[in-house]
């Protein structure tokens, strides 16, 4: 596996546990889901681009 594959892998993970489910977590938002489904998706470019 290359390092953008797990990068990748560890992204979606992380945007899967920052979705509001808990009800302490259901004021933030979907907030953090945002943030972390744009880095994903830069990454995601990067890596089909070659670039990491």
């Amino acid at each position: 596996m290359t390092l953008g594959t797990i990068l990748v892998i560890i992204l979606i993970l992380i945007l899967i546990g920052s979705l509001p489910t808990w009800p302490y977590s259901r004021g933030w938002g979907y907030a953090p889901g945002g943030i972390l489904g744009t880095i994903l998706v830069i990454v995601l470019i990067l890596v089909l681009l070659g670039h990491i």
